[in-house]
């Protein structure tokens, strides 16, 4: 006997939502999920009339439904905002190249301005001649650093107010995770904001629309609505760290489906014992980028491709850093230390 929708009673029901445990329809779970991205949206009072919001748009799965969603609900919810595409390209061949190609079809589909900004012109640098001389052990420190900046800047380049981004319930659960587990007590404190303020001149403040929405759930969403979306993930990332902060998340979910919001809540209450020293946010004297050293992890970073000392970096070299701005010799012993790769 077919199993009716929990919520409307009248229709057959097409799926379980992995966030409640309800067999519900498919009308009734697009109207669900577009309501609590709503809610979460209104109760943060993440945006005002009038503004210019740029979406982050990778073609992926996350960043497709938070298009369709945003220009959905400000429509039938007059938020009055204008709406921009925002994309990266990091210069990843057979993977960037194509899910940009998803992003310039979104663009059509949701008739929305679109700007592309680039490693290559930003950096002079594209992820492939990155990970040449780096390696694939620490070559998403390089890409998550480089495309958080490439992203304020692109936002500047738009004049937007605000940018929103994909980060899901499953991103800030394992985000907590790996805080803790790095014992980053800094990020940790901040990793659950649904929203940042701007933290000083070309830093763009950004928000989290599908902060509780679960991973399953954005992708049953996309599916079941035949969204045009990018589903291969990047060639460079089966090693990273994050990935086993995923894999135990997983773990988690199967055996107690509501483990991400409480992750989530977790950190979201966690107090700092008082005397604790946390970074101060300054400026980067080169580039004039927030950074709670001399100089930003994305100089520090640049430096070290530059100069052909990849490790630069990674890890904690901040006698080195301060080498690098009274542009003091490195002895070859340092040199030597920071050019081994771990492949």
């Amino acid at each position: 006997m077919p199993v009716l929708c929990s919520t409307c009673t009248v229709n057959r029901a097409v799926l379980k939502r992995p966030k409640t445990g309800h067999s519900i329809c498919k009308e009734c779970f697009f109207w669900a999920f577009e309501e609590e991205v709503h809610q979460t949206i209104v109760a943060a009072n993440l945006f005002k009339h009038g503004e210019t919001v740029g979406i982050a748009a990778s073609g992926g799965k996350d960043s497709t439904v938070l298009a369709h969603v945003m220009k959905l609900l400000n429509e039938r919810y007059s938020y009055g905002l204008e709406l921009m595409l925002l994309s990266v390209d990091e210069g990843i061949t057979g993977y960037r190249d194509d899910s940009l190609e998803t992003v310039k079809r979104n663009q059509q589909q949701y008739e929305l301005p679109l700007k592309i900004v680039s490693y290559e012109e930003l950096y002079g640098w594209t992820m492939d001649a990155i990970v040449k001389q780096v390696g694939l052990k620490n070559n998403c420190t390089f890409c998550g650093v480089f495309r958080r900046q490439a992203l304020d800047r692109g936002a500047v380049m738009l004049k937007v107010d605000r940018i929103c981004t994909g980060h899901n319930a499953d991103d800030i659960a394992e985000t907590v995770l790996m805080n803790v587990l790095r014992g980053d007590i800094a990020r940790l404190r901040r990793c659950t904001a649904i929203s940042t303020s701007s933290e000083g001149d070309g830093v763009v403040p950004r928000c989290k629309p599908l902060k509780y929405a679960y991973e399953k759930e954005i992708v049953m969403y996309a599916y079941f609505k035949k969204l045009d979306y990018f589903s291969t993930e990047c060639i460079y990332s089966p090693n990273a760290y994050r990935g086993y902060a995923r894999t135990f998340l997983k773990d988690l979910e199967s055996i107690r489906p509501s483990s991400i919001i409480d992750i989530i809540h977790s950190g979201e209450n966690l107090s700092i014992r008082e005397g604790v020293k946390m970074p101060v946010q300054g400026t980067c004297i080169k580039c004039g980028y927030i950074s709670s050293q001399t100089l930003c992890k994305s100089c520090v970073l640049l430096e070290g491709l530059n100069r052909g000392l990849p490790k630069l970096g990674i890890g904690k070299h901040h006698r080195l850093h301060e080498k690098i701005v009274s542009n003091q010799p490195l002895t070859e012993k340092e040199e030597r230390k920071l050019k081994v790769v771990d492949i």
